[in-house]
């Protein structure tokens, strides 16, 4: 049974990543014509992106595939193997292919070059060989050939594949910003997400509406505020005047400091110690751009008030918690 007792993991450990680092910092100089030629290629594709390769360079061109498809091209993996037994009929006379292959002559892409060339599909080649068959026969060449591998017998596919993957995330955030793709246009494939949770969800969509907002009139004393924030259960109300229009804010926090003071919660009026001109904001701002500004206020809370200042909706950290958002 193998020993690791004279083995330095952490000293192996860092060899790889060294190695891999290396690679990546040489296929920087490798961004050239061929790279823009290559984005114009995508960027004007009217169908799909394919994207394909064998083994290793398989798994990778699933991921950048996936990338491709979540940034806004539209793009699907294909298994070369298959392709030559039907799945050739998934590509049509619109798509540009990406085909990643490290010798550059993997059988199964080769053969199904001539069917590309036939349908006069683009087709754009990673190899770690640009002398190679897949080479010489894409439209464009992206070089991504590594001086070596991160295995200590150069075998293992390593630095290869991650230099790969690293061109097809250049090739897919290049894209991204040409397309002017947004942040709100990323979580729109991504509603599952939590992601897609701090980019799609507003604030109307988490806070209390109707009979769950916590308010009172200016004329309630302290004990009426009190009564209604146990009722509604958010930790504040909102003070308001008759047309509903916000007046200020009175927390769990000012409670405790009007105690401190030895305050008469019976006889005081709210509106000689709530919170006047507080923080609001609006039901179709996004929530996760609340959030910050409520931890660099150091507030747990804020009332939802629409053009006129009219109180609308309350949440606190809670719902935002609840929904998911942080």
């Amino acid at each position: 049974m193998p020993s690791s007792k004279n083995t330095d993991f952490q000293k192996l450990g860092r060899e790889v990543i060294a190695t891999e680092l290396a690679e990546i910092a040489a296929l920087a100089e490798r961004i050239d014509d061929s790279f823009s030629q290559a984005c114009e290629l995508l960027l004007a594709c009217k169908g799909r992106i394919v994207v394909t390769g064998m083994g290793k360079s398989g798994h990778i061109g699933g991921k950048i595939a996936a990338t491709l498809a979540s940034t806004g091209s539209p793009a699907f993996f294909v298994h070369p193997g298959e392709a030559s037994h039907g799945d050739l009929g998934m590509i049509t006379k619109n798509d540009t292919v990406i085909a990643l292959s490290n010798s550059g002559n993997t059988a199964e892409i080769t053969t199904i070059i001539p069917i590309l060339k036939r349908f006069g599909v683009p087709l754009i080649s990673m190899t770690g060989d640009s002398n190679s068959t897949l080479a010489r026969e894409a439209t464009i060449n992206l070089d991504v050939s590594v001086s070596k591998e991160a295995c200590p017998h150069d075998l293992a596919p390593t630095s290869s594949t991650t230099v790969a993957l690293v061109m097809g995330d250049a090739l897919a955030v290049s894209l991204l910003q040409a397309r002017g793709f947004t942040a709100e246009d990323f979580a729109l494939s991504h509603p599952g997400g939590s992601l897609g949770r701090r980019l799609l969800l507003h604030v109307a969509d988490i806070m209390h509406t109707g009979e769950r907002i916590p308010k009172v009139p200016a004329t309630a004393t302290v004990s009426e505020a009190l009564l209604e924030m146990s009722k509604k259960g958010l930790g504040m109300t909102a003070i308001v005047d008759d047309a509903d229009q916000v007046l200020g804010i009175y927390t769990d926090g000012d409670l405790r400091r009007s105690l401190d003071n030895n305050m008469d919660v019976h006889h005081t009026l709210i509106r000689d110690v709530m919170t006047a001109n507080c923080r609001t904001t609006t039901a179709d701002t996004l929530a996760a751009s609340i959030v910050k500004m409520m931890e660099d206020m150091g507030i747990n809370s804020l009332l939802v008030v629409d053009e006129n200042n009219k109180l609308v909706g309350a949440f606190n950290m809670h719902d935002i918690l609840r929904a998911g958002i942080v």
